[in-house]
């Protein structure tokens, strides 16, 4: 089979299991890419996220992970909301989850994909690796270089034909395939993803600063959530989809009907009353093979006290109550700030003065410490 012919038979099969962009590139990233890596992670801009440091010398080109790589094959599935995800955030009694996770992990439905799609290429003996955002691979700068789209100014992938509601896996191969033009840069002089995002995440165009995006703070950030960000986070309980939802080319995508199979509409908004009640079994059971299982019980609970806290629903404030008393730290201090923000200063005084000192944990002492007069309105 001739490079050209095994493209083809690669595009049909990606085609077959719901891939709507394929394209190749080489094995290979310019040395801007590795420069651009070394910035973010010398800003401190990854946060938490140790890893990105640790892995960085293998993560600014392929041949790091695989030296026998030749060609990266590219490609992208299409998750795209049939209606508009924001309108959510307006149902303040509900918690928002973002789009991506309202379904089975995305990693495990996309990797299985991608074997079928690989299979072609072994077909001929050809080696392949595939990876699924879970190695220390540049995936979005390797889709730009492949013509897949280009990073817009949120630092997300952007397709023409599809928008930017797209989830990226690659696959490297020994093979030598035709390779695919680079995209170009199309954002202009729009600002919209920038201007729209509630906590200020974007220090500069094409620089995200993840110590401030809510996706990071309420998925990958394992400690308390700083208070300059609580507020902002509103009835967002797993990630934020703001700067996604507001791109102009999404207009241009059709919905995501591969991805879609896979939806399950109760999880996009979730009732905080409900979620409140949940305990780690349950919590387990309800969010099984879903992304929201993997940041765990503790973490899910310290977003769903968040957003009770800006709910305004008095009702929820025994169930706020209870959580004072929670077995994890992390509960308990959440459930604190979620209380301030919902009783008369007579009812704070008698919690603080009935838990504060009995409490051996710093972090939850510093919660109940740091509410100050003016946000209590005292």
């Amino acid at each position: 089979m001739t490079p050209q012919a095994l493209k083809r038979a690669l595009i049909r099969r990606a085609e077959a299991q719901g891939f709507v962009l394929t394209r190749v590139t080489s094995a290979t990233l310019p040395d801007r890419i590795a420069e651009d890596l070394a910035g973010f992670i010398d800003h401190g801009y990854h946060g938490e996220m140790a890893w990105m440091a640790e892995t960085q010398d293998r993560r600014d080109s392929p041949g790091h992970l695989w030296p026998e790589a030749r060609c990266a094959v590219v490609l992208a599935m299409s998750y795209a909301p049939e209606e508009p995800p924001l309108e959510g955030l307006a149902r303040t009694d509900r918690g928002y989850v973002s789009v991506y996770a309202r379904s089975r992990d995305y990693h495990d439905e996309i990797k299985g994909k991608l074997k079928q799609v690989a299979a072609v290429l072994a077909s001929v003996n050809a080696q392949v690796k595939v990876f699924v955002d879970t190695a220390p691979l540049m995936e979005k700068p390797l889709a730009q270089q492949a013509g897949l789209g280009w990073q817009g100014k949120h630092t997300v992938l952007v397709n023409r034909q599809q928008g930017n509601w797209l989830l990226l896996g690659v696959i490297l191969t020994d093979a030598d395939l035709p390779v695919d033009p680079p995209e170009t840069d199309h954002c202009g002089s729009c600002r919209r993803c920038l201007a729209i995002c509630p906590t200020n995440a974007f220090p500069a165009p094409y620089q995200l600063d993840a110590r401030r995006c809510i996706t990071y703070l309420t998925v990958e950030h394992k400690g308390p959530i700083p208070h300059e960000f609580r507020k902002p986070i509103g009835n967002r309980i797993f990630g934020c989809d703001d700067c996604l939802a507001v791109c102009p080319w999404n207009k241009f995508a059709e919905d995501g009907q591969a991805y879609r199979r896979q939806v399950r509409e109760d999880l996009a908004t979730l009732p905080l009353g409900g979620m409140l009640a949940l305990d780690d079994a349950a919590f387990r059971r309800f969010f099984a093979s879903t992304p929201i299982k993997r940041t765990g019980f503790a973490r899910f609970m310290r977003n769903v006290l968040i957003a009770a806290g800006n709910s305004g629903d008095q009702t929820l404030v025994p169930q706020i109550e209870a959580c004072l008393n929670h077995a994890e730290p992390l509960v308990r201090g959440a459930a604190v700030w979620a209380l301030a923000q919902l009783i008369d200063p007579a009812q704070w005084q008698y919690w603080r003065d009935r838990h504060l000192s009995h409490e051996l944990d710093q972090d939850v002492q510093a919660e109940w410490l740091s509410i100050s007069v003016t946000e209590r309105g005292l």
